[in-house]
């Protein structure tokens, strides 16, 4: 017989593993930043013929889709806990040095404190369902609090998902955290299902993109980059927090133990999902190097990319930015 452990224990164990990461390496802070300077050819197109990958399995190109979208069907009531065990609790302050990266809490209250021109900024979070990262944007912006007079909010948030189920769990966390205000008065917070490959915005919409562990699940990923761009305005930022290529060959060896060991077999304790967990820990080693993501930037058309690595390179954040007109 079987025994599952709760959803709160496992959250705590994995928080008690990343807390050992974080003093064994001393890396969330210590990050390293590459420039935009482009070597070699540029990368091949990253779909090829009829098949992708689905972790390390082949399958039509047709049928990606619809995969990754059971997978996150499955863990939507458990993302948050799932990004805990894939992270050791660790995603909570990579989000956070996103939201620092971003500059929204400046930027915002700058415009908040201009009284001749009350400009408007606009953010998309892709792949943002349950709200993680868009939370931590309303609160940098003091959305909540402005939600509290009357008007429509200039500073707005769009939450863009593929899976309606994470974003039925994103819009229900949303009132519990914040009441009905943000979404219905002030209209700061927005949540739209929408595949990242064709967005369902008009060009030149948005000041700052951000995609947060999302992209890897993308079919095509040369594609949700230049709709990426599309969607920004000129001069808009585009950001991506995501699963990389460890650095640190000693450090990777310890990782890859964690990772194809003792993921997938919490998983299947917490969630009875073991198959869910699997994939995406193949994901990551499928999805493209630092390097390489960089590459794909420059080709969709951003300029001045980089990337900064965090935790040895367990994580990366790939920045870019669409070119004025």
């Amino acid at each position: 017989m079987k025994r599952y452990i709760s959803s709160a224990r496992a959250a705590q164990v994995a928080r008690k593993v990343g807390q050992n990461l974080q003093k064994s390496q001393r890396c969330i802070s210590s990050t390293s930043s590459l420039a935009s300077s482009t070597t070699g050819s540029p990368p091949q197109d990253y779909v090829q013929g009829s098949t992708t990958h689905f972790g390390f399995e082949n399958v039509p190109i047709s049928e990606k889709e619809s995969k990754v979208r059971n997978v996150f069907e499955n863990v939507a009531e458990s993302y948050d806990v799932m990004n805990d065990l894939m992270s050791g609790g660790l995603h909570r302050y990579w989000k956070d040095e996103l939201l620092s990266m971003t500059g929204v809490g400046p930027i915002c209250q700058a415009l908040r404190s201009n009284t001749l021109d009350k400009g408007e900024f606009s953010i998309l979070d892709v792949a943002g369902g349950t709200g993680d990262v868009a939370f931590r944007f309303l609160e940098a912006a003091g959305c909540p609090e402005r939600a509290k007079s009357s008007g429509k909010d200039p500073i707005n948030v769009t939450v863009c998902d593929i899976n309606p189920e994470m974003l039925k769990v994103g819009e229900r966390r949303a009132r519990t955290r914040y009441g009905n205000a943000v979404l219905d008065q002030s209209q700061t917070l927005t949540f739209k299902e929408g595949n990242a490959q064709y967005l369902p915005f008009e060009d030149n919409s948005f000041d700052l993109y951000t995609i947060a562990f999302g992209l890897r699940n993308v079919t095509d990923v040369d594609m949700a980059l230049r709709d990426a761009l599309r969607v920004l305005k000129p001069g808009g930022r585009f950001l991506c927090l995501e699963f990389s290529h460890v650095t640190n060959p000693a450090f990777a060896a310890v990782y890859d133990a964690y990772s194809f060991n003792v993921i997938p077999a919490v998983g299947e304790m917490v969630a009875n999902d073991r198959d869910s967990y699997q994939y995406l820990v193949e994901s990551i080693r499928k999805f493209c190097n630092q390097d390489e993501l960089k590459s794909r930037l420059d080709k969709a058309g951003f300029t001045n990319t980089k990337y900064t690595n965090m935790t040895q390179g367990i994580v990366a954040v790939h920045e870019g930015w669409k070119p004025l007109e």
